[in-house]
């Protein structure tokens, strides 16, 4: 009798837990939450929190609530692999993130074995999505996009001449980089190309060398831990060349960093969003529960609210459906409507050029 009383229970919890699970939906999200890009990561997660907790307040999604499941890649390769195996082991169906490209690179194939959809909101190596994984997208743009119109800049606009390049070793920098010299028109001339590694504090070595050919300005293919480091080192070499970065250098951090070297520091990323009309519910709602949003913030939101969209308007929580439902469909988004390519690309390139004044980037 006993026996049998103690099955009974253990049945009635099997039930209890597989209900429990049929009324939740997982999203998991995932990039640097510690270390010294945690802010990325925290921007990402708040981002993506602040549409999980919209949706969640509306009823969830198909008469679901929806759970997020966040996990700390380090902005380590391997840590986003084994993030990557996790998440696929805890159900969800869908990821958001990775963020650096080096991360979201081997992980998606991580994904694409799974099946699951994955959105970055932050990886521009074009190599992402050239990978031919259909269930693969980014809300950003691509490396290749935003280091053309920079050369453009510096070449058409700048009117520069001599460029020096310095990129940090890893699959985002040394990409941006070299997208950056094959984008040079003729009357721009490489005087210098070199690296640094990622996590290094102390670049005077290869500033000495870059200052010995006079460039008029230098690209960094990097990150702002790095990047705030060598424009400040470079300022106090008496290195006077202008300098440039991508997306990977945007944020107050950067300027922390910098100090007062920041001043006229040109970048690429997108829009302003206090200039986007969509942009403004967001702004207002992050604000309230967060303070300002980061740089990536609203693309985080973004990416986890074309998650939701596609498995509610889809009526499936079939990855296979929803990976359909985002390739064949546009999105009314925060950041306007969006749409994606065969690749899993934006359609259309959300770069322009952005210059820190009076120690904030602003929109050129």
């Amino acid at each position: 009798m006993l026996k049998k009383y103690i099955w009974i229970l253990l049945l009635a919890g099997i039930t209890v837990s597989c209900t429990h699970r049929s009324n939740i939906i997982r999203i998991g999200v995932a990039g640097p939450m510690t270390g010294d890009q945690s802010i990325f990561g925290r921007d990402e997660r708040r981002g993506v929190e602040l549409a999980v907790d919209e949706w969640n307040e509306s009823g969830g999604v198909l008469g679901k609530k929806i759970e997020l499941i966040v996990e700390d890649d380090q902005h380590d390769p391997r840590q986003a692999v084994a993030v990557a195996n996790r998440l696929v082991t805890d159900g969800v169906i869908g990821v958001i993130g990775h963020f650096n490209s080096n991360c979201s690179i081997p992980a998606s194939a991580v994904y694409h074995r799974a099946g699951i959809p994955m959105i970055s909101h932050g990886s521009t190596n074009p190599q992402l999505t050239e990978q031919g994984f259909d269930n693969v997208f980014r809300v950003c743009g691509r490396d290749d996009q935003q280091a053309k119109i920079a050369a453009d800049f510096v070449c058409k606009t700048l009117k520069l001449s001599r460029i020096a390049i310095i990129q940090d070793r890893t699959t985002y920098g040394e990409g941006l980089a070299d997208e950056f010299k094959k984008g040079l028109s003729n009357n721009c001339k490489v005087v210098y190309y070199g690296s640094i590694i990622q996590g290094d504090k102390d670049f005077r070595a290869v500033l000495t060398n870059v200052k010995a050919q006079n460039p008029d300005l230098i690209y960094f293919g990097g990150v702002y831990p790095e990047g705030g480091l060598l424009v400040k080192q470079a300022r106090q070499l008496g290195i006077n060349a202008m300098f440039m970065g991508g997306d990977g250098i945007m944020g107050p951090e950067f300027i922390n960093i910098a100090g007062n070297s920041a001043n006229g520091v040109y970048s690429t990323f997108g829009p302003d969003i206090n200039k986007v009309a969509s942009a403004k519910a967001f702004i207002e709602s992050y604000k309230k529960k967060y303070g300002e949003p980061g740089p990536y913030s609203i693309y985080a939101y973004v990416a986890a609210n074309i998650l939701l969209s596609a498995i509610k308007d889809s009526g499936s929580i079939d990855p296979g459906v929803i990976i359909k439902f985002i390739h064949s469909h546009s999105f009314n988004t925060a950041l306007g409507t969006i749409q994606f390519d065969s690749k899993g690309d934006v359609v259309h390139s959300p770069y322009v050029i952005w210059q820190v004044q009076n120690g904030k980037f602003v929109q050129l």
